[in-house]
């Protein structure tokens, strides 16, 4: 290696080291520097464009309010833009979008460059000591031992030697050897015997092992291969054939080795994307439950703009888009509350014998005013004499009105939104479905829409676009009932989401 790139190693060792006392430092939660919490930049948006919404128009009421002389208002409304800002400055300086995960960071990129120039450097070190290794020469003939033992040296290779089967057991759990050079034939426990035990052996297994024999017998030869052995050599041993043997083994070890190496950097990488994502799934229950008292505040405190005086037709406006904003935004809050104890199991579910046509009728009367806004036609299609079903009645109601409100917000103007409930499987599920006549979803994406987060680009430029907690919340729900939720569709042929409920209970209604 040259002087400069012994330079560069020791500036990547310095930067490696640099970096994880940093991130050692960040991750300290219980120190004075706490991590942001990082969240899709959608959902960022959509947590900040509410409160956006209502800290600007509490201020232009706040001026409108002291131009035409009702100074009555100021107070309060002073009260909403100070708990607005509150909330978007907690909101600014615990979480942070995570856009980085979609695009690489520059960070990400010197890991990944990294990674480049130690495998390079690997490689570059297997090329020059391609016939170097740790050899443990095995045979119970002193001679054999010697003759072996010069001939791997003068190729390069250190040699350790054992005279027994025993001894070769004893040295292998002792030290790291590359490769076993093994005997067949030798007293007390022979070369099979001492294969069979180094690949039982977890630890040893990955060793290669060279069997070595004075007999050429392809009975022997079959055997040997057909219990692990790498390769199999005929005393006297050629030298090139012997070098060539050896490499190829040593080669073979090496490329196991760093497969291994790579393994478990996986493996501690991956134990710790889950410590950080218990950290983050922590941090958001902890921050979003706070959320809501500020934003409760200030909803409420809209609400009673009503009490202080009559509002004009502007103003009316003004807080009426408030009051969505706000309640828009709890619902987020909520969903993403409703979630986390839905995934930790600590949601308890309330059960009572329920009527299918009901939810339906009451999952239709939530969005009915969005689907006639929109001209869309609403279709109910339940079967007559349903059975009663046993579930949470509020789950089961969330769950179509998100898969209702998902089929209006994705269907243009002047389509149709049908929602069905009918028994399957000889009476033993409920099925539900909520189709639409939208733009569709690739199959693709059918997997990805269910998990947390998880969004499907709209076909539109400028499409409306959702946290992608609602269907989580679906999926998470239905599942604690013990049913299952799935979606069928095709580009430009709409989409249809259905989910069943088991039956436990046969009574009419």
């Amino acid at each position: 290696m040259n002087d400069g790139n012994r330079a560069a190693e020791a500036a990547n060792d310095e930067t490696l080291q640099d970096e994880k006392e940093r991130n050692t430092r960040d991750l300290d939660v219980g120190g004075e520097e706490t991590p942001r919490q990082m969240l899709p930049s959608t959902l960022l948006h959509d947590l900040r464009t509410p409160l956006n919404q209502i800290i600007g128009y509490s201020e232009m009421l706040v001026e409108q309010a002291q131009d035409e002389g009702l100074s009555g208002f100021v107070p309060d409304l002073h009260k909403i833009r100070n708990a607005g800002r509150e909330l978007l400055a907690h909101i600014n300086n615990n979480f942070q979008s995570n856009i980085s995960a979609a695009v690489p960071s520059s960070s990400d990129a010197l890991n990944a460059q990294r990674i480049g120039e130690t495998v390079s450097a690997s490689e570059e070190q297997l090329a020059s000591r391609v016939a170097k290794g740790l050899l443990l020469v095995v045979d119970d003939n002193e001679v054999n031992r010697d003759v072996l033992s010069q001939r791997l040296k003068r190729q390069g290779h250190d040699v350790v030697t054992a005279e027994n089967g025993r001894d070769a057991l004893i040295a292998v759990r002792s030290q790291a050897f590359d490769l076993v050079l093994l005997d067949i034939m030798m007293p007390e426990m022979d070369g099979y015997e001492v294969l069979q035990e180094l690949k039982a052996d977890k630890a040893l297994r990955h060793i290669p092992v060279i069997m070595i024999s004075a007999l050429h017998e392809l009975d022997s030869v079959v055997r040997c291969i057909e219990m692990g052995a790498d390769d199999y050599l005929s005393k006297p041993f050629d030298s090139i054939l012997l070098k060539a043997r050896i490499g190829a083994c040593l080669e073979k070890k090496r490329a196991r080795d760093r497969e291994m190496r790579l393994f478990e950097e996986l493996e501690q990488s991956y134990k710790r994307l889950q410590e950080l994502e218990k950290l983050r799934d922590d941090l958001t229950h902890m921050i979003v439950h706070d959320l809501r008292t500020p934003l409760t505040s200030i909803i409420a405190g809209i609400l009673t703009l009503d009490a202080v005086g009559e509002l004009n037709k502007d103003q009316r406006e003004m807080v009426d888009i408030s009051i969505s904003g706000g309640q828009t935004l709890l619902g987020m809050i909520n969903d993403m509350l409703d979630v986390d104890k839905l995934e930790s199991g600590l949601m308890q579910l309330d059960y009572g014998m329920l009527s299918a046509a009901e939810l339906v009728s009451f999952a239709v009367g939530q969005v009915a005013s969005l689907a006639e806004s929109k001209e869309l036609s609403l279709i109910q299609q339940v079967d007559a004499g349903l059975p009663r079903l046993r579930g949470d009645e509020d789950k089961l109601r969330r769950t179509l009105v998100n898969l209702l409100g998902n089929a209006i917000k994705f269907t243009p103007k002047g389509g149709t939104v049908t929602v069905k409930a009918r028994c399957i499987e000889d009476g033993q599920s409920m099925l539900f479905s909520v189709s639409d006549t939208g733009a569709g979803i690739p199959s693709e994406a059918f997997v990805r829409i269910f998990e947390k987060f998880g969004q499907v680009a709209s076909p539109k430029p400028g499409g409306s676009r959702s946290t992608g907690l609602g269907l989580t919340f679906c999926k998470l729900a239905v599942e604690a009932h013990g049913g299952r939720i799935w979606v069928e569709s095709s580009p430009c042929k709409g989409s249809t989401f259905s989910f069943t409920i088991p039956l436990q209970s046969s009574s009419s209604f």
